[in-house]
């Protein structure tokens, strides 16, 4: 609130002079509309919060596989029941997404974030009492996962708002988060467990996520236009006529005729947004991603007790973590900037199917690489390449659907990560126990993502061969083509026009000598 003078001059009695008299009241500032994004300012802080975002939620997550060996150690259990964990956290996390931004949209995203913090560091803290599996189930895989889940798709929209030139260079760095904080965290959460113990490692963890507390501080909120768009503003769209909009012009606002026509509008509008389920190129893509998503979410459950089943160190085994991650900033970084070169701007389609069927070779390798030396360059390899597809995700769906549905689309397609997410990891810790080794486990997750990459190879043969089809087909009607002339005007027509067709256009010739 502040102060606000206003000076009125009023008569004074009946010898009709004026007085000055000040009033001094207390107003509401006012709310500035920015037309466009700032692209700078406060959006860098944005940009910190969001980076530090993915550290406290997706690396946090993936170190979560650090404390697999000790859970199943110290509950003895399996490796199929133990991997429930990291799974319903994963999937927690994906499924909940909707939820905040929902919370975000409706209250604020700093509500939101802070909320999910305090409920993230509960789910830790919670965790580090367990004294069961199903504990953690529902600590350390529920709670934790929908706490991150408020806090981890808030702060991406909040960089979209800030940003607008500058988007790609924003988010590369904000997202970078996630390897540069795995690269960190792995190495420092073994050190913790070694020290204080997994209860001790999760009360710790527990204290570090509450800095998501101070991420959503950071999150000031910003008022855009485009954000204050009312029905009357629907009247600008194409699909209504001109006779439509002036008579809805004379219409009030809270007319129940306007109403009704403002939700057909809305309800086109929602059409227009998700109509691309009904793409075939879309469909194939989803399904890709399902076994994209099955066969990337194993590893990382799985990189570090493997490593300890062929003689790695614990150190060793935390170190091989810490590469994935910053190889895969390095693999997001250069493979981004590649594909934006203009000699393979036009194949960034086939760089991702590449880099999805490079990773799953890697998998198919794995069993073979039982030492620490060998087990190095898988993890520089297979780092690389899932930050360089995941990179190219975005890009390959707006490629796709087009950049008018690109959010909505996006949002589907990582929601599509959840159900991966949740079974993969106990598939493949059954196939484990059933089989003694780690073997079936990782050449079922390399022959699923190459499976994700040979069906989008497939489909885009397949259109390429119809659209060749179609240009032959094209060539052969134009071969077939009359040139009707009259005058200064051509009307051409195709050799397979009906009869009704050839009657209008001489109507419309024998109209035009007329005038």
């Amino acid at each position: 609130m502040h102060a606000l003078h206003v000076i009125w001059s009023v008569p004074y009695s009946d010898s009709g002079k004026k007085k000055i008299i000040t009033i001094t009241a207390m107003a509401a500032p006012k709310k500035v509309l920015l037309s466009s994004p700032p692209d700078g300012g406060w959006g860098w802080m944005i940009v910190v919060g969001c980076f530090l975002v993915t550290i406290c939620t997706r690396a946090v997550t993936r170190c979560i596989s650090i404390f697999f060996v000790e859970f199943q150690t110290y509950f003895a259990q399996d490796y199929a029941q133990t991997a429930w964990i990291h799974s319903i956290a994963d999937c927690a996390t994906m499924l909940c997404a909707p939820l905040g931004s929902f919370i975000s949209n409706h209250l604020s995203c700093q509500v939101g974030i802070m909320l999910g913090g305090l409920l993230a560091s509960a789910g830790l803290i919670l965790s580090s009492f367990a004294t069961s599996l199903e504990h953690l189930y529902f600590s350390l895989g529920v709670l934790t996962g929908l706490g991150f889940a408020l806090c981890y798709s808030p702060a991406i929209a909040m960089v979209g708002k800030y940003f607008n030139k500058k988007k790609a260079l924003a988010y590369g760095i904000a997202m970078s988060g996630s390897g540069i904080g795995t690269f960190i965290l792995a190495p420092v959460v073994q050190l913790l467990i070694e020290q204080f113990s997994w209860r001790g490692a999760l009360l710790i963890l527990g204290g570090f996520v509450l800095n998501l507390c101070v991420c959503g501080a950071l999150m000031r909120p910003i008022t855009l236009k485009e954000d204050h768009k009312h029905p009357p503003e629907f009247l600008e769209q194409e699909y209504v006529s001109e006779a439509q909009k002036e008579d809805l012009k004379q219409l009030s606002s809270c007319s129940p005729l306007f109403k009704a026509w403002s939700h057909e509008c809305l309800c086109y509008c929602s059409w227009q947004e998700y109509n691309f389920f009904l793409m075939p190129d879309f469909m194939v893509l989803a399904v890709s991603v399902l076994f994209m998503a099955y066969g990337c979410s194993a590893l990382f459950v799985y990189l570090v007790p493997y490593a300890l089943s062929v003689g790695v160190s614990h150190q060793q085994a935390a170190f091989l973590m810490s590469i994935l991650g910053v190889i895969d900033i390095v693999g997001n970084i250069t493979f981004g900037w590649l594909t934006d070169r203009r000699c393979l701007k036009k194949y960034r389609y086939v760089c991702y199917l590449f880099a999805v069927g490079m990773d799953g070779l890697c998998y198919l390798f794995l069993p073979v690489l039982q030492s620490f030396p060998m087990l190095v360059p898988f993890s520089f390899t297979f780092g690389y390449f899932d930050g360089a597809y995941v990179t190219l995700i975005p890009v390959v769906t707006a490629d796709v659907v087009g950049t008018a549905s690109l959010s909505s689309a996006l949002g589907v397609v990582y929601f599509l990560h959840a159900l991966p997410y949740l079974v993969s990891p106990p598939i493949a810790g059954w196939l484990v126990d059933t089989t003694g080794s780690y073997t079936a486990s990782f050449i079922l997750c390399g022959f699923s993502m190459i499976f994700s990459s040979t069906l989008l190879c497939f489909a885009r043969l397949a259109k390429k061969i119809k659209r060749t089809q179609l240009r032959s087909l094209t060539r052969d009607t134009d071969t077939k083509q009359q040139n009707w002339t009259n005058g200064t005007t051509a009307y051409s027509v195709s050799g397979d026009l009906d009869q009704k067709d050839v009657e209008i256009l001489a109507t419309e010739a024998n109209n035009y000598r007329n005038r």
